[in-house]
């Protein structure tokens, strides 16, 4: 016996299975953000008032290029949940809802990637 109204039915509309996972991924992102984030801090605060090169020589450290690339893919991953969720709840109109999550989408993974990129190019580059 199913709870669906008979409209429901036809279109196939219910639910889609995936508010828990997405519940879990922002919890989990959220907590592995704390320690992320403190580290994050402490790097900065560290290295105010150091030229440059103490700066690269630092993040040359495998240690710290792991810990700033942890920290940019859980920060990025977050906010593209946090945004999602936001945009499921308050923006109406299919088109609109679609334009706005592939957009949110798109500014994550493209400023997670600048970011990952100047992270590579400290280790890598000049």
């Amino acid at each position: 016996m199913s709870m669906k109204t008979e409209l429901g039915k036809v279109r196939g509309l219910g639910s889609a299975h995936d508010g828990t996972e997405h519940f879990r991924m922002q919890r989990l992102t959220a907590v592995s953000n704390f320690p992320l984030a403190i580290y994050l801090v402490y790097f900065i605060v560290a290295h105010v008032g150091h030229s440059r090169q103490a700066v690269l020589t630092s993040a040359k450290n495998p240690f710290c290029a792991i810990a700033l690339s942890l920290a940019v893919i859980s920060t990025f991953w977050h906010m593209k949940l946090g945004i999602q969720m936001v945009i499921e709840d308050y923006v109406h109109g299919t088109a609109k809802k679609l334009m706005a999550l592939l957009l949110n989408t798109f500014f994550a993974f493209a400023l997670a990637a600048l970011a990952l990129f100047a992270i590579l190019k400290m280790n890598f580059g000049v």
